[in-house]
């Protein structure tokens, strides 16, 4: 898997600005990438050192649309903790 590919885009709400305060950043990551993967495409994109990865795979809700039911998209959300003293500029001027 290529280093564009592993990371999709920032997860941002409430609860993920709290957690930023304390160094920790949430994104939606593709769905094959395991930890270390996303530990090294973090790091060499961003030039931080990261401390530990947490990975959590959710599942498509159904969805109704009248008589017709589906699925939203599957996706794997990643929340990446920075060592101490380590700083993301790109989501801190938010």
């Amino acid at each position: 898997m290529h280093i564009t590919e592993v990371i999709k885009k920032p997860l941002l709400s409430e609860k993920t600005y709290a957690g930023q305060q304390d160094g920790a950043y949430t994104f939606i990551v593709d769905r094959r990438a395991n930890k270390t993967q996303i530990k090294k495409t973090f790091e060499e994109i961003f030039q931080v050192k990261v401390d530990k990865v947490r990975t959590i795979n959710y599942d498509g809700k159904e969805k109704r649309m009248g008589k017709y039911v589906g699925l939203t998209n599957k996706y794997k959300k990643a929340i990446i903790k920075l060592k101490p003293g380590e700083k993301l500029d790109i989501l801190s001027d938010l």
